[in-house]
C-alpha cells in the first residue's frame, strides 16, 4: 500500500500559555508558562494534482490554531476535582484544592481536558485540526495524522488518529 504525507513544522507554529499540572496523588505544579510548538504529519491520499494538501491551504489553519491558544491561561474544564467559574465582573475563578486564580475572562480558555498536559494538549490541537479541515477543506479525507507538542527542547507529547 502506498502512502503520502506532508510534514509542517514552521518557526510560527507556536503559542505561549499559562497552566498547570495536576499529578495522579493529586498535586500539582506551580502556575507556569511554555512557549509550545506543533509539529504535524498529515497523511491522504494523493491528489490528481499530486498533491497530499496544498501547503498554502493548511498553513493557515494551523497558524490560526496556534494563535487563537497563545498568550491564555489554559483551564482544565473536565478535571473531577477542580472548579471553574464566571463571575459576572468578568473575571474566571480557578479554584483547585486550596489553590486559588482569578484572570479577566478574556485571558482563559477552558478547554474540554481533564489535565493540561502535552499529550491531552495533542490530542485536542489535532482533533480541532481534523475538524477545520473538514469544514474548510471537505475534498480532503485525513487518512492519518500525528500531531505532537513540544514543551520545551526534546520533550513533547505525540497523538495519532487514523481514520476507520
Amino acid at each position: 500500500m502506498e502512502c503520502w504525507s506532508i510534514l509542517l513544522e514552521k518557526e510560527y507554529l507556536n503559542f505561549s500559555i499559562a497552566h498547570f499540572l495536576i499529578f495522579p496523588d493529586g498535586s500539582q505544579e506551580r502556575l507556569h508558562g511554555h512557549n509550545y510548538r506543533i509539529r504535524a504529519e498529515i497523511h491522504c491520499a494523493l491528489s490528481e494534482f499530486g498533491l497530499v494538501i496544498d501547503f498554502n491551504k493548511i498553513k493557515p489553519i494551523l497558524r490560526q490554531i496556534c494563535d487563537e491558544m497563545d498568550q491564555h491561561f489554559v483551564i482544565p474544564g473536565e478535571h473531577r476535582v477542580l472548579t471553574y467559574n464566571e463571575r459576572p465582573d468578568g473575571v474566571m475563578e480557578v479554584k483547585y484544592l486550596e489553590s486559588y486564580y482569578a484572570a479577566p475572562v478574556g485571558d482563559c480558555i477552558v478547554l474540554p481536558l481533564n489535565n493540561i498536559s502535552v499529550e491531552n494538549l495533542s490530542c485536542w490541537l489535532a482533533n480541532e485540526l481534523l475538524n477545520r479541515i473538514a469544514e474548510q477543506l471537505p475534498d480532503v479525507k485525513v487518512l492519518e495524522l500525528t500531531l505532537s507538542t513540544e514543551e520545551s527542547p526534546g520533550q513533547r507529547g505525540v497523538y495519532r488518529y487514523r481514520a476507520d
